[in-house]
């Protein structure tokens, strides 16, 4: 049997790990390790056009199946092209690992063609950046890489000359033992009496939700039924936490609907459950504050802290909920459901008065249709913007369906890789990508990337000539807009000209036929629909530092958006209020 290179064994080890694909471009640093690739079972290179899109593409892959992913760059401009999605995934907690090949070992350091330092230019977006200086070194920093990424729940580099992937590698008589999967962690018993008492000592409890939430759906709705308390959320853990949810008050923060803003200032006691909200501007400065997550970094970095406990939310509140004292008062509960529903009566209008005759479509429409029409288990995949509005407040979680965006980053242009990610991992779900036209024509190339491998991504463009956003914090700024309108062609054209299922919509009547037609048909599709760029959105409660670094508007002259069916599910909840 021939000896192998370390190109080779770097591959078998990703794929020990459980890397099922490598995202990238290819490139002459990169050659060793993608031919490798395409001589190895297990694994599959899959070309984008973009490396931007490999990075986006691959952490979208992690955040669906929870194990490691990985992308690809080659040395120099390649690689580079990586540092968005990187961020992107980092921030996201998404286990990726990213191959940086880079220039000859010799040349290293003497201004060689294409030369970067990959190994310096991606700490700031890994828990692992490392160059490979020689093949006796793959094996152990692969190694270390890996288990950093799933470890800590986040980016891995090597960086990799491609001379040095060229050569024998080094023997390994035993496989290494790979850590692949992270444990739970349980907060001592000190730290949770501590919050036990607390929660005895309070009379108003309210419980605000994020990301770290994930599959512990029924833990949370068992510990707010027996304190009585009402459960907002954040973006990030609303795809986990909304459902089923008969303590819902909706979300805080920027992008904020229902009463979660006064449920977490008119209590008492406020316990932050696996949240890095980073809008600290919407949490209060004088009610006591616990928090509770995986991740100690988190705790305490957003607001001042009466208690932090350290623990998955799941075996915290596995432990905690035997521990506190059953409350029976739920006036304070019924109180901010009650104001929840009110909230949320009172916004439904924009959307559904006169709807089917307004031209350009308000997007608050497209949206509140596309979620009636999606599959029950979609994975929607959402540009950063006025895209990401729209999801907040229309897109229904059942448990089944999952939402993702670059909502930690904020970057443009992540919904279409994302999807891609999100469909290779399973070619039968329904994907679909909520586009605004700025950022799908900003990686448009990979729209191709669909076609090649015959993807059945459902691209909707919301397409309204303007990036709305930046023009809403330029209203914020008291500065007229500019630079902000774009001179758009028929993306639907552009669609059918590559040979993909395309249709344009201009009118409401045909929005729902449109969105139909492309969900059923078995490939890649497009649908391009004409929005109103006057459609923006505020939150609930709004002062003025709350808008720094985001586009929100403290001008009454921009519009309340509406909620979608979330209205049904708070109407539900208030019959199970009781009545004087």
């Amino acid at each position: 049997m021939a000896k192998q290179n370390v190109a080779e064994q770097f591959v078998d080890t990703l794929v020990r790990a459980g890397v099922r694909r490598l995202y990238g471009v290819v490139g002459d640093s990169l050659n060793p390790v993608v031919d490798a690739i395409r001589r190895t079972p297990g694994i599959e290179w899959i070309q984008v056009r973009h490396e931007e899109t490999a990075a986006f593409a691959a952490g979208a892959e992690a955040q669906i199946t929870e194990r490691l992913a990985a992308c690809a760059g080659s040395c120099g401009p390649g690689n580079l092209h990586l540092i968005n999605g990187l961020y992107d995934a980092h921030r996201s907690s998404a286990p990726v690992l990213a191959l940086a090949s880079h220039i000859p070992s010799s040349e290293i350091g003497l201004g060689y063609f294409q030369e970067t330092h990959p190994d310096r230019l991606f700490s700031e977006c890994s828990h692992y950046s490392e160059l490979i200086s020689s093949p006796k070194q793959m094996p152990r920093i692969l190694q270390t890489a890996i288990q950093h990424a799933i470890g800590l729940s986040g980016v891995s580099v090597v960086a990799l000359p491609g001379d040095i992937a060229s050569q024998p590698a080094p023997e390994q008589p035993v496989a290494q033992a790979l850590v692949t999967t992270r444990p739970t962690v349980r907060p001592g018993d000190a730290e949770i009496d501590a919050l036990a008492r607390m929660i005895d000592e309070a009379d108003r409890v309210t419980l605000f939700c994020g990301r770290g939430t994930a599959g512990a759906h029924n833990e949370v709705m068992q510990f707010a039924e027996r304190i009585k308390s009402p459960v907002g959320h954040a973006l990030r853990g609303k795809e986990w936490i909304q459902y089923d949810n008969p303590y819902d008050v909706g979300m805080s923060g920027l992008l904020g609907y229902g009463a979660a803003y006064e449920a977490t200032h008119e209590c008492d006691l406020l316990i932050l459950l696996g949240t890095d909200f980073p809008y600290n501007a919407f949490l209060p400065d004088d009610v006591r504050i616990a928090q509770v997550d995986v991740r100690p970094e988190h705790l305490g970095r957003r607001s001042r802290l009466d208690l932090a406990v350290w623990g998955d939310v799941r075996e915290t509140l596995r432990c905690l909920t035997p521990r506190v004292r059953a409350k029976t008062d739920r006036r304070f509960l019924d109180k901010m459901l009650k104001k929840h529903a009110d909230a949320l009566e009172g916004v439904v209008r924009a959307y559904t008065r006169k709807v089917e005759k307004h031209t350009p479509i308000h997007p608050e429409y497209v949206a509140s249709v596309l979620d009636e029409i999606a599959a029950e288990d979609a994975v929607f995949t959402v540009d950063t913007g006025m895209c990401n509005v729209w999801a907040a407040r229309y897109l229904t979680p059942n448990g089944r369906r999952r939402i993702i965006g670059s909502f930690s980053h904020g970057s443009m242009a992540n919904a279409l890789p994302q999807a891609i990610g999100a469909q290779f991992v399973d070619r039968d779900r329904q994907v679909v990508s909520l586009s605004g036209d700025g950022g799908f024509s900003m990686l448009m190339g990979d729209f191709l990337t669909l076609v090649q491998y015959d993807l059945p991504v459902k691209v909707v463009v919301f397409d309204n000539s303007s990036l709305s956003m930046v023009e809403l914090e330029m209203l914020v700024a008291g500065l007229p807009s500019y630079g902000t309108a774009y001179r758009n062609p028929d993306f639907a054209a552009i669609a059918r000209a590559a040979g993909v299922h395309g249709v344009r919509v201009e009118k409401p009547k045909q929005l729902a036929g449109a969105l139909r037609e492309a969900f059923a048909h078995k490939g890649p599709a497009l649908v391009d629909i004409v929005t109103d760029p006057n459609a923006l959105s505020i939150p609930p409660k709004i002062r003025a530092e709350m808008v720094t670094g985001f586009a929100l508007s403290a001008s009454k002259i921009v519009l309340d958006g509406g909620v979608g069916r979330m209205l049904q599910m708070a109407r539900s909840n208030l019959r199970n209020v009781p009545r004087p």
